[in-house]
């Protein structure tokens, strides 16, 4: 598991800590594996835009609407 994987973990746990994520599809969408409403996944993409000091504009949510994909996203804008 790399940094960024790490960090999502980190904030996806402060959102839905009872959530195993051996037990998630990493490819299935963010909101539905982790019950996030809209909110929950403002806040998670605030966190980790302040974590990593990098803008993440609400045009580029749909690039971000799975574990793998957000983690993906994040390791292209953090470079």
């Amino acid at each position: 598991m790399n940094a960024t994987q790490r960090a999502v973990q980190e904030e996806l746990h402060r959102i839905a800590p009872d959530i195993e994520f051996e037990s998630i599809d990493a490819d299935e969408d963010l909101r539905e594996e982790f019950d996030m409403d809209s909110m929950d996944f403002l806040h998670l993409v605030t966190a980790l835009g302040k974590r990593f000091g990098v803008p993440m504009p609400e045009a580029d949510y749909p690039r971000m609407s799975s574990y793998n994909a957000l983690c993906s996203y994040l390791d292209e804008v953090i470079e």
